[in-house]
């Protein structure tokens, strides 16, 4: 029976592709900052596991915890608006320690069982702010393109090890928990200049009609990652993302 690994599994994509694994027979441990059962539905095959990605004990103690696996989706993020200017340092390594260094630890953590076991599929999940910039969010963006940039080089190191490393590109995402949380955070990195400017960039996102990715989209992008081995290293979830990945092809 095939088991995956999930970060950040509590709401969003993290949660729509446990449920989505979990329907199609596959053992998934749903890791969480503050685990919470309720959210997903009880089965023989759910193990649901403390973990914080930014914290190398709780990586090694969920690890372990789980056991062998065959694939880990890199999910577990956060957002961050503002203006560059704006947003402290401070800030910018906490976003990094997450969404950057939290995959590069668990990347570490789980190659050497891949590599035992000769086989291994990494999914990094991404965002298409690195297809096509948006204001206010610089540190973001770079958070995940440093991401994008090493899983890259990833690919090459462990491909002889039977091991694969893909990148799941969601477009933009209904407005969440996640988006008011990112601005949320960004109430100190606004500095007056920009101060008019900000205010429209962020009353006018939750009002947008424009196409969005889905959960959905995300959990069948993610289900093609992980179980076609001719996928491609590149693989954007939902119609905006598509349609941008397309552009810059």
């Amino acid at each position: 029976m095939n088991t995956i690994l999930i970060t950040g599994s509590s709401s969003g994509f993290g949660l729509e592709t446990a449920r989505h694994f979990l329907d199609r027979d596959w053992t998934v441990v749903a890791t969480m900052r503050t685990p919470r059962k309720d959210v997903l539905p009880a089965s023989e095959r759910l193990r649901v596991v403390e973990l914080d990605v930014t914290d190398a004990t709780s990586i090694a103690r969920a690890v372990e915890e789980a056991g062998p696996i065959d694939a880990l989706v890199n999910n577990a993020c956060a957002g961050l608006m503002g203006a560059l200017e704006g947003v402290s340092i401070d800030a910018t390594r906490q976003l990094f320690e997450l969404n950057t260094f939290g995959t590069m630890a668990m990347r570490q953590a789980v190659l050497p069982g891949f590599r035992r076991q000769g086989s291994g599929v990494i999914v990094n999940v991404s965002s298409a702010v690195t297809l096509k910039p948006l204001p206010m969010l610089s540190a973001y963006t770079a958070s995940k393109a440093a991401m994008e940039a090493f899983s890259e080089d990833l690919a090459l190191e462990v491909a002889s090890f039977g091991v694969r490393v893909r990148l799941v590109i969601p477009g933009r995402a209904p407005e969440t928990s996640f988006s008011a949380a990112a601005r949320a955070r960004s109430q100190n990195g606004v500095p007056d200049a920009y101060a008019d400017w900000a205010r429209q960039v962020f009353s006018a996102a939750p009002q947008q009609k424009a196409e969005v990715t889905t959960p959905g989209d995300v959990a069948e992008a993610v289900w093609h990652a992980v179980t076609d081995p001719a996928s491609p290293l590149r693989i954007p979830a939902g119609a905006d993302a598509i349609t941008l990945a397309a552009k810059a092809a």
